[in-house]
């Protein structure tokens, strides 16, 4: 799975991770003033800017160049010390997703900066505080147009980017398995498993991961505007006053979700493991009815649909009840901002702009904090591929001498 197109998996991953950390860490630690060294200017732009502009902001720039160069570095380390043949996919294909995510946060925040102004002129507006034209309104509208017209154009090219991705992946397993079809061709489900299981495991990592990484730029981008934020806010229901109270309430809720969702949910892998494995041997015994007479004989076939039978209907009561405290926790959880804010919106202490500034910020860091919660379906769903799998490569051996030609023409 992970060694048809990634190089050296496991010491991929430690090192990817390991680097992140580092460069994340320069970056927040001598970025600015590496920047200014360099001509950027990011200390001199002091006012803030609201609007598609922040994109080509010298503090940007300065970004995507930094990014580059961290990235080149990487690439260009494993490249050399360790060639694999789908490197360019699995490297740089996966820096150019994890950009576009980050750059994908970048696009919520700056909407979420939009909400300040945007708001407290409606607030303006509607308690004839001050003087509002048509021209503010729509000048305000249109800045929110121009962001909008960036996010489109991002997630559409990132889209058509990551389907490429996928194939290439699925294409490297397809490539390995069938190097080592001669003795995997008798596993049961074989051929489903290299035409289907290798698409599905794919797509479900490429989604798992690529929320994953939206997740955690989410929490790095909007974590310090919610403790900013924060200020305007300074006790919780029931709790009262706490240290960064925005903060304290998203990780106490998402980790309330997390674990009872886990709890209800944990038989649901095993399950749906077991139900490709019913699946699986119905229809191999119908594909060799198909040239065998003998074979998928009427008794056999239903013993077999019966095995599927009962384990969908034990599919469906376990989703019956994780599904009953999935939306119940999700419909509580629209409304978990307003709760949390309900002191400090009756005391008159933020306007309209801020409020609206905070509940954004607020759920998107609740929501980062909650990936388990909201991936969990897809979770349990490649937990079964991943199962099915791993079995299914087992029984693979030596090394044969055709996968060296086979990976040849990646």
């Amino acid at each position: 799975m992970f060694v048809s197109f990634f190089p050296r998996p496991p010491v991929f991953a430690v090192s990817a991770v390991l680097w992140g950390a580092l460069a994340i860490g320069l970056w927040y630690t001598f970025g600015p003033q590496l920047g200014e060294l360099l001509g950027f200017h990011i200390q001199a732009s002091g006012t803030k800017i609201v609007g598609a502009a922040v994109f080509v902001s010298p503090q940007f720039l300065w970004f995507y160049l930094y990014f580059i160069v961290a990235v080149a570095l990487f690439a260009s380390a494993w490249m050399l010390l360790s060639p694999h043949p789908w490197s360019r996919w699995s490297i740089l294909g996966s820096a150019l997703i994890l950009f576009t995510s980050y750059f994908q946060v970048q696009v919520s925040v700056a909407i979420n900066d939009w909400y300040g102004p945007f708001y407290d002129l409606v607030q303006a507006a509607l308690s004839k505080s001050g003087p509002v034209t048509l021209f503010q309104f729509y000048f305000q509208l249109a800045t929110f147009a121009e962001i909008a017209l960036v996010a489109v154009s991002v997630g559409v090219l990132t889209r058509f980017f990551v389907s490429h991705y996928i194939f290439r992946w699925r294409s490297a397993m397809n490539d390995y398995y069938v190097a080592y079809w001669p003795q995997l061709r008798t596993v049961e489900g074989a051929s489903q498993r290299v035409q289907e299981d290798a698409m599905r495991f794919a797509t479900s990592m490429e989604g798992l991961g690529v929320n994953l990484i939206d997740a955690i730029m989410t929490l790095i981008a909007f974590l310090p505007v919610l403790v900013r934020l924060s200020s305007n806010v300074t006790e919780l229901p029931l709790i009262g006053e706490v240290p960064y109270p925005l903060v304290v309430a998203a990780l106490l809720w998402a980790t309330f979700g997390t674990v009872f969702l886990a709890v209800i949910g944990i038989r649901l892998p095993g399950l749906e493991f077991h139900n490709q494995r019913v699946e699986a041997a119905y229809r191999k015994e119908l594909v060799f009815g198909e040239d065998d007479a003998v074979r998928a004989a009427p008794p056999k076939l239903i013993e077999l649909y019966e095995a599927v039978r009962r384990n969908y209907f034990r599919v469906y009561l376990n989703y019956m009840y994780f599904n009953v405290g999935r939306i119940l926790y999700l419909q509580t959880d629209n409304i978990f901002p307003y709760i949390v804010l309900a002191p400090t919106i009756v005391a008159g202490k933020i306007t309209l702009g801020p409020m609206n500034q905070t509940l954004n910020a607020f759920s998107q860091v609740r929501s980062s904090f909650q990936y388990l919660v909201n991936s969990w379906p897809q979770i349990v769903e490649l937990i079964s591929i991943y199962k099915r799998l791993r079995t299914f490569e087992s029984r693979i051996g030596g090394q044969p001498e055709i996968f060296v030609a086979v990976f040849a023409k990646a």
